[in-house]
């Protein structure tokens, strides 16, 4: 990763006005990287920071999958998503892959407010930092 962070902002419907809320209130940290969002919440990031965003789908439709995919093949460097744990979702298995591929390609990502906060805090957001990627290879692997 770059010192310039390439940050992905998610949010499921029930939690846009908090991500919103979150974005605005870190809007001169998010203005030094480059954003990327999914469809609906893309727009309203764009629209209340009068920053660029990079937009994919929305989410039930792909987006998150194409975040996935990002972060996989090392495009995005840190997710930022607000999903409702409470509320069923009809691409649930689709939330689940994206939390799964950030971990195995160890990416930074925030599922709250707190979490966000500490990682946009975090002084190594403003400086290269490599990620471990073989940190879930079995033990023969990593170690050979």
């Amino acid at each position: 990763m770059d010192d310039r962070k390439r940050i992905a902002l998610i949010a499921h419907d029930n939690r846009k006005l908090d991500l919103l809320d979150w974005a605005r209130f870190n809007r001169g940290t998010l203005e030094d990287h480059e954003l990327f969002a999914t469809g609906t919440t893309g727009g309203l990031v764009e629209d209340a920071l009068g920053l660029p965003v990079q937009r994919f789908l929305s989410g039930p439709l792909g987006g998150d999958q194409q975040v996935g995919a990002g972060i996989a093949e090392g495009r995005l460097d840190i997710v930022i998503f607000f999903w409702d744990p409470l509320q069923p979702q009809p691409h649930d298995v689709d939330v689940k892959a994206l939390l799964r591929i950030a971990v195995v390609h160890d990416c930074p990502i925030a599922c709250n407010r707190a979490t966000a906060d500490f990682l946009l805090s975090s002084p190594l957001l403003r400086e290269p930092y490599q990620r471990m990627t073989d940190a879930l290879q079995p033990l023969e692997t990593a170690v050979a």
